[in-house]
């Protein structure tokens, strides 16, 4: 079954560490081991030759970095002061992607279109061997978007989802940082609907989403986030409430389940028992999900690997994104049907690209 993963910062950790994802993920340990770099990122899940023992088909690379507020220390290089320096980190992130997708295009190629999009697939369901991996980017905060008529240069660029808050910004209220969307926020959405960007409402503090999810007109997911429900005592407004939950649902969107001990069991910090996390957890915030829905047409995967954290904080089967897979026998162990299971790992996403993305 192929996957398809809707968040991966592949470009902030390839800047950040100067990872290389050409490599597989046990290549990338092994150069890393006697560095910093597992100690601020966890060993790396991810891997050129891992996507392909995972069949993972297609990955939302994002563009981020984070307001030097949020620095993680002085390893922690793609940082921004002002909208300015924001601009200038994601731009550099754009021609990351494209240097890598010219460099190896028989390992990484941008989706932009439809056309991309169903060349990409059928050349991993029809050609033996190894394939490329398609590549969607997706702007994960949007400081970098210095005014909203902005977003038309990024859409020619070929960012083709927005989710507009990582931290509170200018535009809403984000994580730990609460408040819902401004003047300048709605006025950011309305040139998004205008092109056709797919709104991203992880990361959103509640009230803006809610607000988004009454005014946005186009489509809007959750690329990577997990049920507030099933987090108790947790009091953050990272994840999603059954409202909200409810509310993408009712738009047709999509969810992407994360992988990641801390929002799978309240309380589960760095250091404590990976055994204590399994895929159990996985199963049940994507079931969560479905039992709401009524269908599995609304879960998928937003893996979010790498992005903060490694092999050392995800459910102990996991040790690379190729385990993925593992989920397919879980939904079924639990008697989801054959087609379900293809939805929840990649066809979900695959229906919500088709129906946005352009000619």
């Amino acid at each position: 079954m192929l996957i398809i993963d809707a968040h991966e910062d592949l470009a902030w950790n390839i800047q950040t560490f100067n990872r290389d994802y050409t490599r597989s993920a046990r290549e990338t340990r092994l150069l890393e081991a006697n560095t910093f770099i597992p100690r601020w990122n966890g060993d790396t899940l991810l891997g050129w030759d891992d996507y392909q023992k995972g069949e993972v088909a297609i990955v939302f690379s994002t563009l981020f970095a984070a307001p030097a507020r949020r620095k993680m220390g002085e390893w922690d290089i793609e940082c921004y002061h002002d909208p300015a320096g924001a601009q200038k980190l994601y731009r550099s992130q754009v021609d990351l992607y494209r240097q890598l997708t010219s460099d190896y295009p028989e390992k990484y190629q941008l989706i932009n279109n439809k056309p991309d999009l169903y060349r990409i697939i059928k050349d991993w369901q029809n050609k033996p061997g190894n394939h490329p991996i398609g590549l969607v980017m997706l702007m994960e905060g949007a400081e970098g978007i210095l005014y909203p008529s902005e977003v038309e240069d990024w859409w020619e660029l070929g960012v083709r989802i927005i989710g507009p808050a990582w931290a509170g910004n200018a535009y809403c209220g984000g994580t730990a940082e609460p408040g819902g969307l401004t003047a300048l926020g709605s006025e950011l959405l309305e040139c998004m609907a205008e092109i056709g960007m797919i709104l991203d409402l992880s990361h959103m503090d509640e009230k803006a989403a809610l607000q988004a999810l009454d005014t946005y007109p186009k489509t809007i997911i959750a690329s990577h986030a997990n049920a507030k429900a099933l987090l108790a005592g947790i009091d953050s407004n990272r994840h999603l409430s059954d409202l909200v939950i409810q509310r993408i649902i009712e738009r047709n969107g999509v969810i992407g389940v994360v992988p990641f001990n801390v929002f799978l069991k309240a309380g589960w910090k760095y250091g404590d028992a990976q055994e204590e996390v399994t895929l159990d957890d996985v199963f049940a915030q994507m079931d969560h999900i479905c039992q709401i829905a009524g269908d599995a047409k609304h879960t998928a995967i937003g893996s979010d690997f790498d992005g903060g954290f490694g092999k050392q904080s995800t459910p102990f089967e996991i040790d690379t994104i190729a385990d993925l897979q593992k989920i397919a026998n879980l939904l079924l162990m639990h008697g989801y049907s054959q087609a379900d299971t293809e939805l929840i790992l990649g066809k979900n996403w695959l229906n919500l690209l088709s129906q946005n993305l352009p000619e």
